[in-house]
């Protein structure tokens, strides 16, 4: 596999508040959305801008995927944020409501007519039927398209769906997502839970995601990292496991059919056990 990133929790924080911005510092999650949208009032933006593109160009967030979220296509505040945010050079650029492939091509564009430097990536969020409906043209639009961010709140407000345990009204959206980045080789988020009190509601959202597939979680609350880190890390027993068929394959190889814990193992087996260790150790990394 690609060298894994760990991005088990994914923290928006308002790029208009100095006080969230040095506390994010020392917040243990894999990475940070600097906001310059829904976080922030319109009389703050260009305040939060400055800030967010200050605190991406400082240096002082360790280890953490640190990201900007600009304000969206079409918005007064589009260009000036894209250009601000793509010179201040942070790991990636996070794009609200993107809708095709054009607007993916578009974007690249503009990253590299305002000099974003080869590593500042973008991610582009998913959050409307049209972009459901057409996912793996986007995920394929771009190389520099590292990361689909699932925008949930907004995609059940366009459905007319209802925010339900489980989410079986968004699941097959989920899941469409989930295949076009897999498809095309990026990394997927899974939207933010916004109950903030319910830890037992948040951690078996956190346990489906995990399920289904998704590299980690967006956060709206510190109070959420310890448990998406968690969730979205393997288990001691699934590293142990992991270790053991790997074992057992190489022990076997030559012999024909080689087994673990009683049950047949395939090249698939191993592929899998291997990609458990390689997060395993990326996660350790940052210990």
């Amino acid at each position: 596999m690609t060298e894994y990133t760990p991005l088990r929790s994914v923290l928006y924080m308002p790029s208009s508040n100095e006080r969230a911005l040095e506390k994010a510092k020392t917040i243990a999650c894999d990475g940070l959305i600097l906001d310059l949208e829904d976080a922030v009032a319109p009389d703050a933006k260009p305040a939060a801008r400055e800030a967010a593109c200050a605190a991406a160009a400082s240096g002082e967030y360790g280890r953490r995927t640190l990201t900007i979220r600009v304000n969206g296509i079409g918005t007064e505040w589009h260009e000036a944020d894209l250009e601000a945010a793509a010179q201040a050079g942070p790991h990636a650029v996070v794009v609200p409501k993107v809708n095709s492939a054009a607007e993916v091509g578009q974007l690249v564009d503009a990253l590299e007519r305002y000099g974003a430097p080869d590593h500042t990536t973008l991610w582009a969020m998913i959050e409307t039927p049209v972009a459901i409906l057409d996912a793996l043209a986007i995920a394929r639009a771009s190389e520099r398209l590292s990361t689909f961010v699932m925008g949930t709140n907004d995609l059940v407000k366009e459905l007319y769906a209802e925010h339900v345990p489980g989410r079986a009204p968004i699941v097959p959206s989920l899941h469409t997502a989930l295949l076009a980045a897999r498809a095309a080789g990026i990394a997927i988020l899974d939207g933010v839970y916004n109950d903030v009190k319910n830890t037992e509601g948040f951690l078996a959202e956190c346990q489906q995601g995990r399920e289904m597939g998704f590299d980690g979680k967006t956060l709206i609350h510190p109070g959420q990292v310890e448990g998406a880190n968690e969730a979205f890390a393997p288990s001691e027993q699934a590293v142990a496991d992991a270790e053991g068929l790997i074992q057992a394959w190489e022990d076997g190889r030559g012999s024909g059919v080689v087994t673990y814990n009683g049950r047949m193992v395939e090249n698939l087996h191993v592929e899998s056990a291997r990609r458990v260790l390689d997060i395993h150790r990326a996660i350790q990394a940052l210990a």
